[in-house]
């Protein structure tokens, strides 16, 4: 199971930062800061599951509240929304540390 988090996470990861290098990229050639939202690289990638997801939502006994943080989410910059749950599922992959405790007397 570590193994599978640990990958998951490292792609994540990985798309992460292709969408910042992108985004830097855009930066440079502007002269000025530029960040893609989730939602633009959504549309340009499949609009119509884009679609698709909003109206399985809207059938949802909570929908305003789910199309309200949908909503919310797709206004973020897209390496965040990856790279966020990347960094937190390739830290839960990780081995527990083994903890080494030193007596006073030895430091």
């Amino acid at each position: 199971m570590r193994l599978v988090l640990r990958v998951l996470g490292t792609w994540l990861i990985g798309l992460a930062v292709v969408l910042i290098v992108v985004d830097g990229t855009k930066s440079l050639g502007a002269n000025a800061l530029f960040l893609t939202s989730l939602g633009e690289v959504w549309r340009t990638v499949n609009a119509a599951s884009l679609e698709t997801v909003a109206a399985f939502f809207e059938t949802r006994l909570f929908a305003d509240l789910l199309g309200a943080v949908f909503a919310a989410l797709l206004t973020y910059p897209a390496f965040a929304v990856v790279g966020v749950p990347g960094i937190v599922l390739a830290l839960m992959g990780r081995r527990p540390r083994q903890h080494q405790f030193v007596e006073t007397e030895r430091i």
